[in-house]
């Protein structure tokens, strides 16, 4: 699953408790020369306490750490210094997601091309194994809606294992019988979570939107301040009530409630969509596919529609964000700037709404290896796996081919030291790497200080590299449009838009060269900060992710002079 859907979760967290709260009270081939200076101590800069603007927001990993108090990431600064007018090598990024608009405005410039298939004439020019696949692969064809891991897990095993018990179970099955009960207890504790939040926003909403009504009828306007509101001359009890209510969420929530009230239609939409999709044991999204996805060698299957079957695009917003991330046309005049220039986007259709199948992952890693990519973005990830092998293998293919991985942390919040995520290059029980081109992201909060990793981020000293900007993000969205997301899923294409400059700029640089450098040219920051979003539990930001720092494009862009030479 996309690794912007689970961020939904812990995201709504602080207007679920406010809520409640309230209602109970160069250059080809040759590298540039760089003799800039990197930047290097931040823990001294003063915070920000002045909220963030519009344009502010739209910009903010762009921006310079120093200068504006606000954890970017130097692009701005890098080209301005550093770049210049120097022209690089062509970089293809591979973005394995739920979809890409190649005609948005904003990237149809820079999806890549494969030239050489014939567009249109149902043949496989290029004998590659895919017919027309001229600009990415449709791994999941016309299906879109699917179940989680659990949930395909628990379905297909129940009538093997229901009502039995671990005594009736031969040696031979021990260990997929403990699976099935993994499987059986997350999909209870997942549906009765899902039924009770749906429950519990559902009867927030009906009061938040009353009192809304109330408030708002009196002051005249939809839109109104919080000193607006304190200024409020109330004398009717119910009025008064809802006053402290609204107070309350535009205090402890900091947005206004109209926004609150989107965020809450947000969070119907992500648990109406649990019980009705991903946890509903009756749906069969892949039989549309037509393929076995647990036979690595059934490959006859998907198309080229790498913008997916809905005719609104609406399934493929998530993976039309991360590409303009990453590469949306720079200097333009229209929508906003991606992280790197000389990159074309190669679109793999892969993650539905749900979880991804290992089967998909695995060739859509390889698809991207074999047709030109140098850096591969994977802004997904779920918690069980049935086929994990194949991915490592994958994996370990794009480590033989030179071939950079950027993958997202995942926000649930945890210690991934402690608990397994897939895809990934290592395990709690085995922390070796199976390969050095994997680098793994998470997400950074927009303000310096304790709240400088974004609540719903996972971390761990051994399993997460390092972190960047990932809370309200602005990026492209289908249709010409343009939107803020936040999760590791933004945090992820951010530093595979940094990949792609040092192998644009510096193509000699290997992979494991490449990822090396963005964690040691990153900012150290030695500042304690709140994990999780729970203000009791403060770390150091250093042992939160194996280099301890934030990834600055400039900085990188000096190492990788040095390491070049």
């Amino acid at each position: 699953m996309n690794y912007l859907t689970k961020m939904k979760i812990p995201f709504y967290k602080p207007l679920l408790a406010a809520t409640s709260a309230a209602i109970l009270a160069s250059c080809g081939s040759s590298a540039p020369t760089i003799v800039s200076t990197p930047i290097e101590n931040i823990d001294t800069i003063p915070l920000k306490v002045t909220a963030l603007t519009d344009a502010q927001f739209k910009n903010w990993p762009e921006t310079d750490l120093i200068s504006d108090t606000i954890p970017g990431m130097s692009i701005n600064k890098a080209y301005s210094e550093i770049i210049k007018n120097q022209k690089g090598t062509k970089v293809i990024v591979g973005v394995i997601d739920s979809g890409t608009d190649i005609e948005h405005e904003d990237l149809k410039n820079v999806i890549w091309t494969n030239t050489d298939e014939i567009p249109g004439n149902g043949i496989d020019d290029d004998n590659n194994g895919y017919i027309d696949d001229v600009h990415g692969w449709n791994f999941l064809g016309e299906a879109v809606d699917e179940n989680l891991e659990f949930v395909r897990i628990y379905r297909d095993l129940k009538p093997k294992y229901e009502g039995k018990s671990a005594s009736n179970v031969s040696d031979a099955n021990r260990e997929e019988f403990i699976l099935y009960k993994e499987a059986e207890a997350e999909f209870e504790k997942k549906m009765n979570e899902a039924k009770q939040n749906l429950s519990q926003y559902q009867q927030i909403k009906s009061q938040l939107v009353s009192a809304h009504q109330a408030v708002s009828s009196q002051l005249g306007k939809e839109d109104y301040t919080t000193e607006e509101l304190r200024a409020m001359q109330a004398t009717a009890q119910p009025l008064n009530q809802y006053k402290a209510m609204l107070l309350q969420i535009q205090q402890n929530v900091n947005e206004n409630i109209p926004t609150a009230i989107e965020e809450l239609d947000g969070a119907l939409d992500y648990y109406s969509d649990q019980v009705e999709v991903n946890l509903n044991l009756e749906l069969n999204g892949r039989a549309i596919v037509g393929d076995d996805p647990n036979d690595i060698n059934d490959r006859d299957y998907g198309n080229n529609n790498v913008m997916g079957p809905e005719a609104d695009k609406k399934n493929i917003k998530h993976g039309t964000h991360v590409a303009g991330i990453i590469a949306a046309q720079r200097n333009n005049g229209i929508g906003m700037n991606g992280v790197a220039n000389n990159v074309e986007i190669m679109a793999v259709r892969a993650v539905p709404n749900g979880d991804e199948y290992d089967k998909d992952i695995a060739l859509a890693i390889r698809y991207a290896v074999d047709n030109g990519a140098k850096v591969i973005n994977t802004s997904f990830g779920k918690y069980f796996s049935t086929h994990p092998d194949w991915v490592r293998d994958a994996i370990k293919y794009a480590a033989d081919n030179d071939v950079l991985i950027v993958n997202a942390a995942g926000n649930e919040s945890v210690n991934l030291d402690e608990e397994m995520v897939y895809p990934n290059d290592q395990t709690p029980d085995m922390p070796q790497e199976i390969s050095d081109n994997f680098l793994t992201v998470g997400a950074l909060n927009y303000d310096y200080g304790s709240d400088l990793v974004a609540g719903f981020s996972n971390y761990g000293k051994k399993n997460v590299d390092v972190f960047a900007p990932g809370s309200k993000i602005w990026s492209t969205t289908p249709n010409n449009e343009y939107e803020y997301l936040q999760g590791t899923s933004m945090a992820s294409p951010e530093v595979a838009g940094v990949a792609a400059m040092i192998r644009s700029y510096f193509p000699k640089l290997t992979a494991p060269q490449v990822k090396k450098i963005i964690m040691d040219s990153g900012l150290p920051v030695k500042t304690n900060v709140i994990v999780g979003g729970d203000r009791l539990n403060t770390q150091q930001f250093s042992e939160l992710s194996t280099s301890g720092k934030i990834v600055n494009l400039y900085n990188a862009l000096i190492l990788a002079s040095k390491v070049s030479k």
